[in-house]
């Protein structure tokens, strides 16, 4: 059920534009924030390396639930924070539409690292075009240790439940609020 009520609002994030960047109360701040450490802690817990990569990175982006669901045409939607040199900086939204060969649904987290400032700042100012200069990595023991190290950022997922085959294409759109 949770699955199907975090895909109807993927859906309604893409097709309504309805739904902001940033949190807007104080408990949904809250919330937020203690689900995205606690993504952060799995990603950690899953690849005892990344913590190197992030040590090191410019910045990163954690969105700790994006909803994805499709049948032709599917949706994709989740919302974060961002933080530059450990410290948050602002709130993330990732909308994502796609259409193809593809039927499921499937709740997962994203970590997107951004490897160099210039990447950061490019995404900060919106001028970010995640499928050009991003590699997407399954989280796994070592996974941050073999990335393509050519790439500026590298997108690392967790799956945390549900099942999506797919053979799609589609645009994602990666959004940034300062704090």
């Amino acid at each position: 059920m949770r699955t199907a009520l975090v895909v109807l609002a993927a859906a309604a994030g893409l097709w309504l534009n309805a739904c902001s960047t940033a949190p807007e109360t104080q408990n949904e701040k809250a919330s937020l924030a203690s689900e995205s450490a606690s993504a952060i802690d799995r990603f950690r817990a899953a690849d005892p390396t990344l913590q190197a990569m992030l040590d090191k990175a410019a910045g990163y982006a954690v969105l700790p639930e994006v909803g994805k669901g499709g049948v032709i045409l599917g949706a994709s939607y989740g919302r974060g924070e961002v933080f530059e040199k450990g410290a948050k900086v602002g709130y993330a939204e990732l909308a994502e539409g796609t259409v193809g060969l593809q039927l499921g649904a499937q709740v997962f987290s994203e970590l997107i690292v951004f490897k160099t400032k210039r990447a950061l700042d490019d995404f900060k100012d919106g001028e970010f075009s995640f499928a050009a200069n991003a590699t997407a990595v399954a989280i796994k023991p070592g996974a941050a240790s073999t990335y393509d190290s050519s790439s500026d950022v590298v997108a690392f997922t967790h799956i945390k439940g549900g099942l999506m085959a797919e053979a799609a294409i589609g645009g994602q759109k990666l959004s940034y609020k300062p704090l």
